[in-house]
């Protein structure tokens, strides 16, 4: 069974016959470039390599970090921003159960999520539930002086020891940070915590197999060398050497390209089972910040279906066609569920009896497909056999491989984000930040 397979034919309407295919040749110098590190941001390019790289000390060690908290804690507070929190995030939520919290018994702790918002009642709500639970840290910033992840950690560090004291609180807090330098390296060395690396050439978006994402997924009960080994799997079927109609990446990237090309501003990324959510959201970072810069870029959205068709289906259906749809499909649920016979069938399911829920999302799936291409919605779909730390581990490197051939092809830097400065100007020159008393004079005229 193909780890993943890539379908591009319900773009027939829109691309004419052998269009993706003439862009063959420029996806795969795109991928050269990945590889041979002479594209731009060639700093930020260790994560192509990163599956292969990773060994089994390095995940003995992650599990061994990683058994110590879930023995010490009820609730692990995982601490980041973006990159850092978004991948951990996605991968938990499509492999968590999605009634969890009503569970009586637990095997693993809760992971839980901070440092990715500024809102003091998130903050305070957090800090009060976590009086009733046993809980540690994990935190992750490669500088320790990003705002948000710096005021949650803050907080937490000194609840944390406030309960348990300074000397258990460093066997409570883990750090994810620079290998020599940053506040967060420095504190984590006086204080004696555990520490793990984020490797100097692997941006936040793309570190997700780092320790970034591992730890966490780790503390949760997840196989993280299945999600490795999926990965690495991955990155042999999108090597440099594998011809473009074999390579999944390559072609993805080639057929986004094209629409973009032929005026499809927007991608839709669409599931068909909530478990999928997150990952639409580390999806929409990693493409939204690598490709949207210079004026150029695909805006990426988001749709979890069927229940999106009753709030974005009609302006999908109908509204400006500047959209393109790409579906997750996934072949096999995990559980089966049947619908029976009912006598009455006072609500006129009967036709239905007999069949698996399964089934009948499926067929909701294809006659959405064909309702949106008809429409003139191109349509793009990716399958997964299952959903597992396998697959998924597959499914991440896929789009971060696409992402870095695709962000070539429009010809920007896909490893900076200098727009994102922006708005942290802006906030530090309002709080009279030391160093941005001019700024503060500037911003303030303008109010």
């Amino acid at each position: 069974m193909e780890i993943l397979k890539i379908d591009t034919s319900k773009t027939s309407g829109t691309l004419a016959p052998g269009e993706i295919e003439a862009l063959s040749s420029e996806a795969l110098r795109a991928n050269a470039l990945l590889h041979n590190r002479l594209g731009k941001g060639n700093d930020f390019l260790g994560w192509v390599n990163l599956p292969q790289e990773i060994s089994d000390a390095d995940l003995a060690e992650i599990n061994r970090v990683a058994g110590r908290l879930r023995e010490k804690a009820e609730v692990i507070v995982v601490i980041g921003i973006g990159g850092s929190y978004l991948g951990a995030k996605a991968v938990l939520e499509a492999m968590s159960d999605n009634f969890a919290l009503l569970k009586k018994e637990r095997k693993h702790p809760v992971v839980v999520f901070a440092g990715q918002n500024i809102s003091e009642d998130y903050l305070y709500e957090l800090l009060e539930t976590l009086r009733d639970y046993s809980f540690a840290v994990i935190s992750i910033s490669k500088s320790g002086t990003t705002t948000e992840p710096a005021i949650a950690f803050r907080l937490l560090k000194a609840e944390i020891e406030k309960r348990y004291g300074k000397q258990e609180a460093s066997e409570r807090i883990v750090a994810i940070t620079d290998a020599s330098r940053g506040a967060l390296k420095k504190l984590a060395t006086d204080e004696g915590y555990d520490t793990f690396v984020i490797p100097d050439d692997v941006g936040g978006r793309f570190s997700v197999l780092t320790p970034v994402g591992l730890l966490p997924m780790a503390t949760a009960g997840l196989n993280v060398a299945e999600f490795v080994r999926g990965a690495r799997e991955m990155a042999a079927a999108t090597a440099e050497a594998v011809p473009f109609a074999e390579n999944p990446a390559a072609v993805y990237a080639a057929a986004r390209t094209a629409l973009y090309r032929k005026g499809f501003k927007i991608e839709i990324l669409a599931s068909y089972d909530p478990k999928l959510l997150y990952i639409a959201e580390w999806w929409k970072q990693l493409y939204g910040e690598s490709e949207g810069k210079e004026g150029k870029g695909i805006f990426p959205a988001s749709v979890t279906l069927t229940a999106d068709l009753h709030s974005m289906g009609q302006y999908i259906q109908e509204g400006e066609r500047t959209l393109f749809e790409t579906v997750i499909s996934i072949a096999e649920p995990a559980h089966r569920v049947q619908i029976d016979h009912d006598p009455a069938d006072l609500d006129g399911l009967n036709f239905l009896a007999g069949k698996r829920v399964s089934e009948v999302n499926a067929k909701a799936e294809i006659g959405v497909a064909i309702a949106h291409v008809d429409g003139g919605v191109p349509n793009l779909k990716i399958t997964l056999p299952q959903i597992s730390e396998y697959y998924i581990g597959a499914l991440l490197y896929f789009f971060e491989k696409a992402c870095g051939i695709s962000g070539y092809m429009l010809d920007v830097n896909p490893f900076d984000q200098p727009g994102v400065e922006a708005y942290k100007k802006n906030m530090f020159a309002l709080l009279n930040k030391p160093g941005y008393e001019k700024e503060s004079q500037e911003i303030l005229k303008r109010l």
